[in-house]
C-alpha cells in the first residue's frame, strides 16, 4: 500500500515536473516567433531602420547559439534546478526591460539578457525531464510530450504577435512572458528537484568567450556594412578581427582536453555535411522569416493582425509536418529525404521572390507552405545524420552541435539578407525588390546546399528508432526561427 502511494507521488511529481518544463520551452519557442509579428511596429514607434531590427532579432539569437552547449554543462555541473530556475529569472526580467525600453539601444541590452536566461532555460529544462525519467521508453514518451507541448509555442507566436501588437504596441509582447516567468519560479522553487552529473566536464571559459566575441563581430560587420559601407576602416577591422578571433577559437578548442566544441567530430563525413548543412537551414529559414511580416505589412499594405495570420502557412506546416520527417528518414534514409526537402523549401524561397504587391495571398500562402514543409523534411533528420555519426556516448553532444550550427546561420541569414535589402535599396531599388532579391538568395543557396547534400551525404539509414526519439530533444528544430532552430530555439 505504502508502495503503491509512493509511486502515486512519484507520478505526481513528475507530472508536474513536465508541466513546468514544457512551460519554461514554451516561453522560449513563443519569443522566437512572436517578434516577428512586431517588427513594423518597432520600427515605426523605435524610429530605427532596418539595422535596428536586425540587431533586435540578432541580439537573442546570438546569445543563444553561442552559449547553448554551454548552458547544458552549467545545468550538469551546478545543479539543473538551480541552472533552469536562474533561466527563468533572467528571461523574464529581460522580457520586463524589453517591454520598458524607451530606446532601441535598451531594447537590444533586453534581448541580449534574454538570450542568456534562454541558453541556461532550454538545455536544463531537458536535463531535468531526462533525469526524471530513467526508464529509456518512459524519457521518450516524456520528451515527445515536451517537444510536442511546447512546440505550440511556435505556431502560437504570429497569431499572439499580431493581436497583442495591434491591441497594445509591441510591448506587450514581452509583458507576455511576465506572468508565465512568475508562475515557474513559484511552481519551480516547490516542486522541482535538484539533479547533477558530477562527471560534468569543466565549463569551456576560453572557447565560449571566443566564440561569442568571433561570431558577434563578423556579425557587427554583416549587419552595420551595409549602412556604414562596406569599404569603411571599421567594416573592414570588424572582419579582419573576427576572422583572428575565429582562428583563434579553432586553435584553442583543439587543444584543450575537454573542449565545447570537439573538432574530432568534423573528421566524419557525415557529421561535417549534416552541419553545414544545418547551417544552410538556420540562414535561409531566420533570414527569409524575418521579412514576412514586413513584406505583408510595407509591401502590400496588411495590417499588424493581418500579416501574424497570413504568415501561419509556414509554422503550421513544420507543425504538422516535422513529426513525419523521421519516419521517413529511416525508412528511405537521410540522403533522399534531407535533400528532397532542401530542394523544397529552396524552391519555395524562390517562388516567393516573384510575389510583389499585387499578387494575391491565394497565390501566396502555398508557396509558404512549401518552405515550411521543406525545412521540415530537413530539421530532424539533418540532427539524426550527426547523431548517427558519432558514439552513443555522444549523441547529446552532436544534437547540441546540431542545434548550435542552426542558431549560427540563424544569425548570418539575417545579418546577410538584411545586408542584400540594404544593398539594394542603396542602388537605388525599392524596399520590395530588396525583399525579392534576398528570397531568391536564400532560395538559390538552399537549393545548392539540396545538391550538395544530395553529393556527399552518406547513404545510410538510421537504426531502428534512432531518428524520432532524437528528434524530440530539440523541439526548436520545428521554428520560424529560431528557429527556430532551430534552435532556435
Amino acid at each position: 500500500m505504502a508502495a503503491s502511494h509512493a509511486a502515486v507521488g512519484s507520478r505526481s511529481n513528475r507530472a508536474v515536473l513536465l508541466a513546468v518544463t514544457c512551460l519554461g520551452q514554451f516561453m522560449v519557442l513563443l519569443d522566437n516567433t512572436i517578434v516577428g509579428a512586431a517588427l513594423p511596429d518597432m520600427q515605426h514607434r523605435l524610429h530605427t531602420q532596418l539595422t535596428g531590427l536586425q540587431w533586435i532579432v540578432d541580439a537573442y539569437v546570438l546569445l543563444v547559439a553561442m552559449l547553448l552547449l554551454s548552458g547544458g554543462v552549467f545545468a550538469d555541473r551546478f545543479g539543473r534546478k538551480r541552472v533552469y530556475l536562474t533561466g527563468v529569472a533572467v528571461f523574464t526580467a529581460a522580457s520586463l526591460v524589453c517591454s520598458l525600453a524607451p530606446s532601441l539601444g535598451w531594447l537590444i541590452a533586453g534581448r541580449v539578457l534574454q538570450g542568456i536566461g534562454a541558453a541556461a532555460l532550454s538545455p536544463a529544462s531537458l536535463a531535468l525531464l531526462a533525469a526524471a525519467y530513467p526508464v529509456p521508453q518512459e524519457r521518450v514518451k516524456a520528451i515527445g510530450l515536451w517537444a510536442g507541448l511546447s512546440g505550440i509555442g511556435l505556431a502560437a507566436g504570429p497569431v499572439a504577435g499580431g493581436v497583442l501588437t495591434d491591441a497594445f504596441g509591441w510591448p506587450a509582447i514581452f509583458l507576455v512572458n511576465l506572468p508565465i516567468g512568475v508562475v515557474l519560479l513559484l511552481i519551480g522553487l516547490r516542486t522541482l528537484e535538484e539533479t547533477r552529473n558530477p562527471s560534468a566536464p569543466a565549463i569551456d571559459i576560453p572557447g565560449t568567450m571566443l566564440s561569442v566575441l568571433g561570431v558577434g563581430v563578423l556579425t557587427y560587420g554583416l549587419i552595420e556594412g551595409g549602412a556604414r559601407g562596406w569599404t569603411s576602416p571599421v567594416i573592414l577591422g570588424s572582419f579582419t578581427a573576427a576572422l583572428i578571433l575565429l582562428a583563434a577559437f579553432v586553435a584553442v578548442e583543439a587543444r584543450r582536453s575537454a573542449p565545447m566544441l570537439p573538432l574530432r567530430l568534423f573528421r566524419q563525413r557525415l557529421f561535417t555535411v549534416s552541419n553545414t548543412a544545418m547551417v544552410v537551414v538556420g540562414f535561409a529559414l531566420m533570414g527569409s522569416s524575418f521579412f514576412f511580416s514586413q513584406f505583408f505589412v510595407y509591401v502590400q499594405g496588411s495590417s499588424i493582425l493581418r500579416a501574424g495570420l497570413q504568415t501561419l502557412p509556414l509554422s503550421l506546416a513544420m507543425v504538422v509536418v516535422s513529426p513525419y520527417a523521421g519516419r521517413l528518414a529511416a525508412q528511405y534514409g537521410f540522403r533522399i529525404v534531407i535533400t528532397i526537402g532542401l530542394a523544397l523549401a529552396g524552391l519555395g524561397l524562390m517562388a516567393l521572390g516573384t510575389v510583389h504587391a499585387d499578387t494575391g495571398y491565394g497565390n501566396v500562402w502555398w508557396r509558404l507552405a512549401v518552405v515550411g514543409i521543406g525545412f521540415a523534411l530537413t530539421l530532424s533528420p539533418l540532427t539524426g545524420a550527426a547523431i548517427q555519426a558519432v558514439s552513443p556516448q555522444e549523441g547529446g553532444l552532436a544534437s547540441g552541435i546540431s542545434s548550435t550550427t542552426r542558431q549560427i546561420g540563424a544569425v548570418l541569414g539575417v545579418a546577410v539578407l538584411g545586408a542584400i535589402v540594404r544593398t539594394r535599396q542603396s542602388g537605388g531599388a525599392s524596399f520590395e525588390a530588396g525583399i525579392n532579391s534576398a528570397f531568391v538568395a536564400a532560395g538559390a543557396i538552399t537549393l545548392a546546399t539540396a545538391v550538395f547534400t544530395g553529393l556527399w551525404l552518406a547513404r545510410s539509414k538510421p537504426e531502428e528508432g534512432s531518428v524520432a526519439p532524437q528528434r524530440r530533444t530539440d523541439p526548436d528544430e520545428i521554428t520560424t526561427s529560431n528557429a527556430a532552430s532551430a534552435n532556435i530555439r
